[in-house]
């Protein structure tokens, strides 16, 4: 879909810092972080709903591929799962490390965003990279 933002990073037409791909899904980082680290993953193929996603297991294992990356790499304390749905039209599943000194309570508020800069982005998507990459060995 064309006018689908996860669609064009998809195909390759938008930017984004990406930390993990194969053939069925993808994650990068948010561009509107909640936390550092917090990443988003799609399936590659356009899809609604979380629970429309073919494999919907498999979807999940490689959230929590990303989500266990992001917490050796960046030393977080735990993982927040998140899927609401309605604010992309594509399927993701926000993976969140959480930290002690975030800004967020129990519950991550979705209008508390950091502001990190774009190296700071690249780093933190290496470092998540690397982590998948020495998980997978």
């Amino acid at each position: 879909m064309e006018d689908c933002v996860f669609c064009r990073i998809a195909a390759g037409k938008a930017p984004a810092h990406m930390v993990y791909e194969d053939d069925r899904y993808m994650a990068f980082l948010d561009a509107r972080p909640l936390t550092r680290g917090n990443c988003l993953v799609i399936p590659r193929e356009h899809v609604t709903w979380p629970d429309d996603v073919p494999d919907f297991g498999g979807y999940f294992e490689v959230a929590r591929t990303v989500g266990k990356a992001a917490q050796r790499a960046l030393g977080s304390r735990w993982t927040q799962y998140l899927t609401i749905g309605h604010e992309i039209p594509h399927a993701h599943i926000r993976v969140i490390p959480r930290y002690e000194d975030d800004q967020h309570g129990a519950v991550v508020n979705l209008a508390l965003i950091e502001r990190l800069s774009d190296e700071e982005m690249r780093s933190i998507a290496e470092r998540i990279r690397k982590e998948i990459t020495n998980q997978k060995s």
